[in-house]
């Protein structure tokens, strides 16, 4: 089994040459505009700035298939803060990518030329499996050194990513993992259902999440036997939310949050309470907010219909991803560092 001072020495990826300069890494999601500037360290990477901001660029999707003018011109808004952020710091190489509400939107690629029209951001419109990809190269500090197999799952706005990695597959021509993506999200969700959290329509919203479950190919290692040591990684405004109530947390503090292992008992106490306030209530507490209060309790409904199907007796919670992720890659870093070499299992 590989030590964990070797994991680290794997992870940090030190033989690859680091590129010279600040970095960017924009993720444009259904939900939230989030970027962080980061400089090149020995180690990987150290963020010197960041931003986020709730911008719903997905409002509406789901009944229209297209974004709106008014999420268009508040996301628009907040990428204009990012270009100034960049610019501020003098970013030499950035990545800079739009998810589910631009892959899904009939007018998508015109808002993703409009963006480069007015802000100077090329937006890349990043498919499922790269997104999922990069999430979990950002979760990988999280990584358990004795774990066999992982379970990363990404509950976004638009759509909820899911990728096991078989820690001990061998290195191959194609890119490590098993993906699968499913198109609901928190907003997606939220819309499908409308606001209401009443017991009937937060089942329905797990009979969703499971009936699509049950449609696809479950990934083959999830059913293998004699794994030693599975763990699941969560990524998402939905974990982080649930772990930060779960501390009683009065102000959002990333550094008692990011890591935090949560057994599902507790996640499921946390969500019974959340689903029986209303939107007001949800909005008062100071690491929740009226951007997230009707949002939550999707996000809730997808994590249970996840874990009925693959029973995990506990989540460690991650905030980081996609973002780390796109940093982790520009620096050199990949998903196959994370698997195991066949002598280490000696």
């Amino acid at each position: 089994m590989l030590a964990p001072d070797r994991l680290g020495a794997i992870l940090r990826g030190s033989e690859v040459p680091r590129p010279r300069g600040r970095l960017a890494a924009l993720d444009l999601g259904t939900n939230n505009c989030r970027l962080l500037v980061a400089e090149p360290t020995a180690q990987g990477f150290k963020v010197v700035d960041s931003f986020s901001r709730i911008v719903r660029l997905g409002e509406g999707l789901a009944s229209t298939n297209r974004l709106s003018e008014r999420a268009m011109i508040r996301t628009i808004a907040a990428l204009k803060v990012c270009r100034r952020i960049m610019d501020r710091h003098r970013v030499t190489r950035m990545r800079c990518v739009a998810t589910e509400a631009c892959r899904r939107a009939r007018n998508g690629l015109d808002f993703i030329r409009r963006v480069w029209r007015v802000t100077g951001i090329e937006l890349e419109l990043l498919d499922q499996d790269e997104e999922a990809r990069l999430a979990m190269l950002g979760c990988l500090p999280l990584v358990d050194p004795e774990a066999d197999q992982l379970l990363m799952l990404d509950i976004g706005g638009g759509s909820t990513e899911l990728l096991w990695l078989d820690r001990h597959e061998p290195l191959g021509a194609r890119e490590p993992g098993y993906i699968l993506s499913m198109p609901l999200g928190v907003v997606t969700l939220s819309e499908s259902f409308g606001s209401r959290t009443s017991p009937e329509v937060y089942a329905g919203m797990v009979t969703a999440v499971l009936d699509h479950l049950a449609r696809v190919q479950p990934p083959p290692v999830a059913r293998a036997s004699g794994v030693r040591r599975f763990q699941m990684l969560g990524t998402s405004g939905t974990v982080t939310t649930l772990a930060a109530v779960h501390l009683g947390l009065r102000r959002y503090d990333r550094r008692k949050v990011d890591g935090l292992s949560l057994p599902f008992a507790v996640i499921e106490a946390i969500s019974r309470h959340l689903r029986a306030l209303d939107d007001a209530e949800r909005a008062a507490h100071p690491c929740i907010g009226s951007g997230r209060a009707d949002l939550v309790v999707a996000g809730c409904a997808i994590l249970e219909g996840v874990h009925r199907f693959w029973p995990f007796e506990q989540l460690r919670v991650a905030d980081r991803g996609l973002r780390e992720g796109i940093l982790s890659a520009l620096v050199g870093q990949s998903l196959r560092q994370a698997l195991i070499p066949v002598d280490a299992c000696a």
